[in-house]
């Protein structure tokens, strides 16, 4: 039944259907929204749903069309298409927060600090930071009475002055250029795989779906890709 709907729109000379997305809310932030009403007006035809979900649900299982994750959390046999370079993590705290303390020159100076931890949505593990410079390698257990698990709330978080938040830079980069937020431990935060929008490998692409792909590659600069 779904193969014969899928080449009746695959007729069309405009690409039609369903699409179930599955992305974290980081990237439905960054990629989704900024497109989703141009998409509209340029696919009036394809219904799409976009569901925001920060615990990594297999997609095939899910019965989604395709996701958005970062490169080191990609599910294996898939096919993956580039967003964005790699990322960097940053260590940033308001400048009220900071004054009459030292600013950490070393990932062990954080056990001195305020620190807002996150965990992971669904009552997931607490992050523990993780830091590299040359071989070495640390991850640090932060101490702090706050934690979080939406990226909103720590960045409102630590916009106020509540304490360290370590957080994907471009997240945290306007408000570091305008002195909202000071960076540190730079030469620590390691760089990793940045974002892909992937699919299950299968011989033949819906237009629907193609469309989608094509449209999101376009318009990633718009995103901030």
């Amino acid at each position: 039944m779904e193969g014969a709907v899928a080449d009746i729109h695959a007729s069309r000379d405009q690409p039609a259907g369903s699409l179930r997305i599955n992305v974290p809310r980081v990237a439905a932030m960054r990629f989704i929204a900024p497109i989703l009403g141009d998409f509209q007006r340029v696919y009036p035809d394809i219904s799409l749903t976009v569901i925001v979900d920060d615990m990594l649900t297999d997609i095939v299982e899910g019965r989604f069309d395709a996701g958005i994750r970062l490169g080191e959390r990609l599910e294996k046999d898939m096919v993956a298409v580039k967003l964005s370079g790699n990322l960097q993590m940053a260590a940033v705290a308001a400048p009220a927060y900071l004054a009459g303390r030292s600013t950490p020159r070393h990932p062990g100076d954080l056990h001195q600090h305020r620190c807002i931890n996150f965990q992971w949505p669904g009552g997931g593990n607490i992050y523990r930071w993780e830091f590299a410079r040359g071989k070495r390698v640390l991850e640090i257990a932060v101490e702090g009475r706050l934690t979080v698990n939406d990226t909103d709330l720590l960045l409102n978080a630590v916009l106020s002055g509540a304490g360290i938040a370590y957080m994907i830079d471009y997240q945290v980069r306007p408000w570091i250029e305008n002195g909202q937020l000071v960076r540190f431990l730079e030469a620590w935060s390691p760089s990793f795989p940045g974002f892909y929008l992937y699919h299950p490998s299968v011989r033949h692409v819906p237009p629907a779906l193609r469309a989608f792909i094509d449209f999101v590659r376009e318009r990633k600069g718009v995103c901030g890709g």
